[in-house]
């Protein structure tokens, strides 16, 4: 298993509930076959461009194991998923 580094970034005007629940079932693909070593959740912050109409967003960035095939679903998912309005997965070199 790879060591992987992600970030999201929320809807600003998202509610805290449905955050938190989306993110939870992006752990909860990670967590499938893998690990979260840790997440470090930044806040609100101003994006450096606007997107979707947002001038802010709500960043999270998780470190965690996991398999290719996770990623992919990982990727799958945050793509179609609205209140996202960017991510970034990356593998960590050892």
């Amino acid at each position: 298993m790879k060591k992987y580094e992600a970030v999201f970034i929320f809807r600003s005007n998202l509610e805290e509930a449905d955050r938190v629940a989306l993110f939870d079932k992006l752990k909860g693909i990670i967590e499938t076959d893998g690990s979260v070593s840790k997440v470090d959740e930044w806040g609100l912050r101003k994006l450096a461009y606007e997107i979707k109409d947002q001038r802010e967003g709500y960043y999270i960035l998780i470190n965690f194991e996991a398999s290719h095939k996770s990623i992919q679903e990982l990727d799958r998912i945050t793509k179609i998923s609205e209140p996202v309005l960017r991510h970034l997965i990356v593998r960590v070199e050892e």
